[in-house]
């Protein structure tokens, strides 16, 4: 198979993202179903990774390159232009190749008319690249591979932070992974990740967290297919730590994860405490991802495919009432834009208003199903205060029975409202926030 053919793959699955019709959820069920060779999957990964990543600046690089935009059903082609772009640019592909491999790989896509176009605009990129580049990055959203409205978000909300904030998105993030607890120590694994040649350092807030120095397949972790690690960032690991006064002590305490898909807080709460547990989430195909992951560990927990935030299902999956409540709910993403880059094109300034709903939604109904005294810790991964800080100052002025605990003498992230801010670290976490609210007597 041809590196052309590499480059039609990646241009077939960034079309939808491009025309705002899909994701980059199923690229590995695409990658598995192509006649790729393993080697080449992993450049398609990157080409559509570093697309969507850098998309607002290429795309503005496109469009200086075109007489006139494509037509929408040239999604394809567009990806190509894009494609070639990236590589002249990010990779160390040689420029012929990226140039004739990329605008050939139109006749693939049975659009052999697309490359002289895409040949054109790509010799041309590379006579003009340093005064194109000069041009389009007199705009800051452009520069800073940011669109403008999520530019303006963070620059409001952490005007400090927020260059180092677009710098950490546009990284990829670190392998992070966490030991189970059950199979062995933290330090025993660093050992062992030490035997097979893979560089590692224990994370500095995450008592179960280790971070590698490179990424690696998961297939040569030690013990990974037998549940002895997880991959999971260090922000999300600290969900575990935040609940601890809750869980800890007595056995069988019951404990509900609200939107638990893909699974990773379920299975570290189980690791780390004898739960009672039961995983909901909205969607049944993600859920079964939560029944994959707790196989492979060894764990157990009662799954059911619902909504959580509402209350006519409740006496469906579980009628009674829980001493800890798990609320990580849907959000933006705007704290793991570096992991699931394609939030760039897909993700507009109305959806937050529409997410900060729904997270209002589910907190006033799943409040009905916390037990007095018991625990609720809402998260996201998200950096935006509308989802967080202003979420939970909103709630609290509205429920006369909750108490906020969120600790203030936390090591990590910094005091928002009646939570915690984690931002994006460049070479370090992910964005997250949490709030931990106890249940008073009070009606």
């Amino acid at each position: 198979m041809s590196a052309g053919d590499s480059r039609t793959v990646a241009a077939r699955a960034l079309a939808p993202v491009i025309s705002g019709q899909g994701s980059l959820s199923a690229l590995d069920a695409q990658l598995a179903a192509s006649a790729l060779p393993e080697r080449d999957r992993g450049f398609v990964k990157a080409l559509c990774f570093g697309v969507c990543r850098a998309h607002p600046r290429l795309d503005a690089l496109a469009a200086r390159l075109l007489r006139q935009p494509f037509k929408r059903r040239d999604a394809d082609v567009q990806a190509l232009l894009l494609i070639g772009l990236y590589q002249l640019l990010h990779m160390r592909v040689p420029p012929h190749a990226a140039v004739s491999e990329t605008a050939g790989a139109a006749r693939a896509l049975g659009k052999a008319w697309a490359t002289r176009v895409l040949n054109g605009c790509l010799r041309r990129f590379q006579r003009e690249s340093v005064a194109l580049q000069a041009q389009v990055d007199r705009d800051p959203p452009v520069a800073l591979w940011h669109p403008a409205w999520l530019l303006r978000e963070l620059r409001d909300a952490w005007p400090v932070e927020w260059r180092t904030l677009c710098e950490a998105n546009n990284e990829a993030g670190p392998m992070t992974l966490r030991v189970n607890r059950r199979r062995g120590s933290r330090g025993d694994y660093l050992k062992r990740l030490d035997e097979a040649g893979i560089a590692a350092t224990p994370c500095r807030f995450s008592p179960d967290g280790i971070q590698l120095e490179s990424p690696c397949d998961i297939n040569q972790l030690p013990g990974f297919q037998t549940g002895d690690v997880s991959v999971q960032d260090e922000s999300a690991q600290l969900c575990a730590e935040l609940l601890t006064p809750a869980l800890e002590g007595s056995a069988g305490k019951r404990v509900l994860d609200a939107c638990s898909a893909p699974g990773g807080k379920t299975a570290h709460l189980l690791e780390r405490f004898d739960l009672d547990l039961t995983a909901l989430d909205i969607d049944p195909a993600r859920l079964a991802r939560v029944g994959a992951t707790l196989e492979r560990l060894g764990l157990n927990a009662r799954l059911h495919a619902a909504d959580a935030g509402d209350r006519a299902d409740n006496a469906e999956w579980d009628g009674q009432t829980f001493d800890a409540i798990l609320l990580d709910a849907p959000c933006s993403g705007t704290g793991v834009i570096r992991r699931h880059p394609d939030i760039k094109l897909l993700r507009r300034y109305s959806d937050i208003a529409e997410l900060a709903a729904l997270q209002a939604r589910l907190l006033d109904n799943l409040w009905t199903r916390l037990a007095p005294g018991g625990t609720l810790l809402y998260a996201t991964c998200s950096v935006l205060p509308a989802e967080n800080a202003d979420q939970i100052a909103a709630f609290l002025a509205r429920t006369p029975n909750a108490v906020a605990e969120t600790p203030s003498d936390l090591e990590w992230g910094r005091p928002a409202g009646a939570g915690r801010q984690l931002l994006t670290q460049p070479g370090g976490h992910d964005g997250f926030f949490y709030a931990r609210l106890r249940k008073g007597n009070a009606a």
